[in-house]
């Protein structure tokens, strides 16, 4: 399990908006975003580029800290 901090998520919509990000990314399985903490955690299946990660955080409109 690997867990990142993300800034900038106030809502439901923000988690369902870094899930989505996080599952469409080849490598990333059981994504789970927890608002109150500002993480999200993860399984990847084989190694994914952290600034790939970090790319499609951006894309939806968040900031991986």
């Amino acid at each position: 399990m690997k867990t990142i901090k993300i800034k900038g998520m106030s809502c439901q919509h923000c988690v369902k908006a870094v899930m989505k990000a996080l599952s469409q990314i080849d490598g990333i399985a059981d994504p789970r975003v927890d608002l109150e903490r500002g993480e999200a955690d993860f399984e990847e299946l084989h190694p994914v580029d952290d600034a790939l990660i970090r790319e499609r955080i951006k894309k939806a409109g968040y900031e991986v800290v």
